[in-house]
Order: structure tokens, then sequence, then C-alpha cells
């Protein structure tokens, strides 16, 4: 965390945000080189967190960096903010925020283009536990498999995810197919090949629409999994336990008009010649920190990177250079420039 003062007064304080925590690269068999030896081919840097998103933190640092070099001052503080934690919990941003760090305007360059991010998804993780009745292979029938009985309530909530999908769809999400995703992440489960399971739990995080609230989320997988728990003699009368952990985020939408989104367009238009796009996220990323609890008006543009969260993920190095060019700019036209 770091923040240059203003050199002059009348300006329009603005913060970078970028997380430094990057996700598993397993399994490391389906990389093409180590995950963390970074390697350069036709463009492009090749690695683990290489788009996701260290290059975008290069960017916004070195953005700030050109201003200084140019013999600038800017009117207004900029705060640049590397956070821990974006991947699983948000708490890094939402740190920064309760400790003071907000501005008037907010850019995180997450790695989904040169676009200017106007919605994004709300996301709940969530654990389920199944029992079962443990028993020796030899009399399977006289126990219970709970690896098994978790097959029902997978199917009920792959049901629930298609409900979601096709009605009360906001307007914006409206011509995205599939916004809303279940997934099923983790599976645990009995201790023993020639022992049927006691115990069994899976794992999920599923998104919502901007509009509908946590506690509305939680309580309808809680009302999937309970109707489909009745359908089972064996979970009618021993019901799952649902957790709630790591992830409760609303999602949110904001007008491209806001005026710190229009000078960042207006910065990329300076640039490309050619507005920016809008860029309807089926995610959430630290932005629900600042626009949940700041006070700024906050946006994701970024550099364009391939096969995040998967294997032989890489970034286009141009686009990095072009995200802290727009980045700069946009520090001289939002905070203005002092000599």
């Amino acid at each position: 965390m770091a923040t240059e003062p203003p050199a002059g007064d009348g300006g329009r304080s603005a913060l970078f945000n970028g997380h430094l925590d990057v996700v598993s690269p397993a399994p490391e068999g389906l990389w093409q080189q180590d995950p963390f030896a970074p390697v350069i081919r036709d463009g492009w840097l090749h690695g683990r967190g290489a788009g996701d998103m260290k290059s975008g933190v290069a960017a916004m640092v070195y953005a700030l960096h050109a201003v200084k070099k140019a013999g600038f001052g800017l009117k207004a503080p900029v705060t640049i903010a590397a956070v821990i934690e974006e991947e699983c919990s948000g708490n890094g941003a939402l740190a920064c925020v309760v400790a003071g760090y907000d501005a008037e305007a907010v850019l995180i360059p997450e790695p989904f283009g040169p676009t200017i991010l106007t919605h994004q998804l709300g996301v709940v993780w969530f654990k389920v536990t199944v029992k079962g009745v443990p028993s020796h292979v030899l009399a399977a029938p006289a126990g219970t498999n709970a690896i098994e009985k978790i097959y029902p309530l997978l199917a009920a909530l792959h049901r629930l995810e298609s409900t979601l999908n096709a009605a009360d769809i906001p307007e914006a999400y409206t011509g995205i197919d599939h916004p809303i995703n279940l997934n099923v992440g983790i599976i645990k489960g009995g201790d023993w090949p020639s022992t049927v399971p006691a115990e069994a739990e899976f794992h999920g995080r599923l998104s919502y629409f901007p509009g509908v609230g946590y506690s509305d989320i939680c309580r309808q997988i809680e009302q999937t999994v309970a109707q489909a728990a009745k359908a089972d003699p064996w979970l009618a009368e021993n019901r799952p336990r649902i957790e709630f952990y790591g992830f409760r985020s609303d999602g949110h939408g904001l007008s491209n008009d806001l005026p710190a989104l229009r000078t960042l367009n207006d910065s990329h238009r300076a640039l490309t010649g050619q507005a920016a796009a809008e860029y309807i996220a089926t995610c959430t990323t630290d932005l629900r920190a600042f626009v949940h609890f700041g006070r700024g008006q906050a946006t994701c543009y970024g550099p364009v990177a391939e096969n995040i969260h998967a294997a032989n993920e890489r970034v286009n190095l141009d686009s990095v250079v072009q995200v802290a060019r727009t980045y700069a700019l946009f520090l001289a036209r939002w905070c203005g420039l002092a000599q």
C-alpha cells in the first residue's frame, strides 16, 4: 500500500487496486512449462498469475511512474493497493477500505481486456455434509453410502441453477448465455475402498444476479437441499448440514455514464481511436469492496489474458502496455497535472 501525495489542488483522487494472490496451478502435468517459471513466447507472458493478475499490478504501478517520469505531479492523491485474498474472500481490498484507503475513482486491472466493467454477479460459497452408516463391503446393503447420498442433492442444485438462469434476469444479462453458474469444486468422503463411507461433503460456489440479496440466495440453497432430502428416506431422517463460508458478496450494476467511467473511456478512445466495450461480468472481483463500502466510482479495465485459473495461463504483453498508457492518461485527466 502506498499513496502519492498531491502536488497541487483541485484534482480528484484515484486508487488502483490489484491482487497478488493466485489460484493453484494443479494439475501441473497439463502445463507446457513450470507454471512459476515465466516464459515469453510470441508476445505472450506465460505462467500462473501472469494474467490474473500480476501484469495488471505492473501496469497500474508503471502508469503512476510514467506520470512522474514525465516530470508532472498530480493535483490529487493516488493510492496503489496491492492486496491479497481476492481469490477466496476479498478481505484484502475490504481491509484497505476499512483502514481508510479510498478514492473518488477506483480502477482494477483485472484481465478482462480493455473493457469497462459495469455489472458483476454476487457469489456465495457453501459446504454440504451428509451422514451415512459405515459397514464392510461384504454387507454393503447394511450400511448407507454417504457419498452416493450426495448425488440427488447435486442434481437438485443444478435444477436451481437452471431456474435462476430462466427467470427474473436483469436487462444487462439478457444477452448472455447461462450467466448464473454453479460449480462443485470439492468433494470429500470415505476413508477406505472396502468400507461404506459414513460421511461425505461437497463444497460449491453459486452466483446470483445484482438485486438479489445474500440471505435470499442462501435461503434458496437451503430450501433446494431440504426438498431434495425429503424425497430420500435416509436423507429425510438424517438431514444434510449446510454451512456458508468464504465468499459472501452481492452483485452490483453501475451506469457507464458515471464521470470516472466516462473519463476512462475517453482516455481509451484517445489512444485507440474507438470507445471501450462495456463488460458485463459473470464473476465477482474486488470491486465489491469499493462499490458497496467505498465512496468512489469503481470499474475494471485490464490486459488481455487467456486460461486464467487454468493450465497455460498467459497475458498479451502489448495489452499490458496499453493498460499502463490508458491509466496514465486517465490520471492526467482525472487528477489533473501539476508541474
